[in-house]
């Protein structure tokens, strides 16, 4: 399915560059490979609940690309869970990532089709069962058993047409349709 997305008679809409990435929407459609992306992270464990992960080089526009700096990410457990209490826990990086996304994706859509927000907003809660994590129910996943996602948007806009935006976010994609994750392992 193609989106077609109306141009903005601006540059700035919601603080978002529409020109820009109108430009590169443009760009992506003219040259498919354009649209090719790799992302990572590396992360290393510190010691008994604390790792840390950090982001800089990533894979996009057909070249090796770099973030104006290293951006980090401390994980942790609470207390509760045997942890030290020193970073968010993963789960809830996955949350965050989560709102983030689709966040975003809500601004970017907004601002292509020509919508203003004012303010906006969201919540998020995922429902874990130790259960599954400490392997003493088969019947219960490891993971989140289901997520809430609460919006409060200040616009215009009416909300039928804000909400088909949502299918656009890339996490929001992974987490609801899930994607197959290749695991190796090495010792040394």
């Amino acid at each position: 399915m193609t989106t077609t997305l109306e141009r903005p008679t601006t540059n700035q809409i919601n603080g978002v560059d529409t020109a820009a990435l109108t430009e590169t929407v443009d760009a992506v459609r003219e040259n498919p490979e354009m649209g090719h992306c790799e992302f990572r992270v590396h992360n290393e464990w510190v010691k008994g609940d604390s790792n840390r992960s950090s982001t800089q080089e990533f894979y996009a526009a057909c070249g090796e690309q770099t973030h104006s700096q290293t951006f980090h990410f401390q994980a942790g457990e609470p207390v509760l869970l045997a942890g030290h209490d020193q970073g968010a826990n993963p789960v809830e990086f996955l949350l965050s990532a989560l709102s983030g996304c689709m966040t975003t994706t809500v601004a970017y859509y907004a601002a292509l089709n020509g919508i203003e927000i004012e303010q906006m907003e969201s919540s998020y809660t995922g429902q874990l069962n130790l259960q599954g994590l400490f392997d003493l129910d088969e019947s219960v996943r490891p993971g989140y058993q289901a997520i809430q996602v609460g919006f409060k948007i200040k616009t215009d806009a009416p909300k039928e047409q804000l909400a088909k935006f949502f299918k656009f976010s890339p996490v929001y994609d992974v987490v609801s349709k899930s994607v197959p994750v290749e695991i190796t392992v090495e010792t040394y």
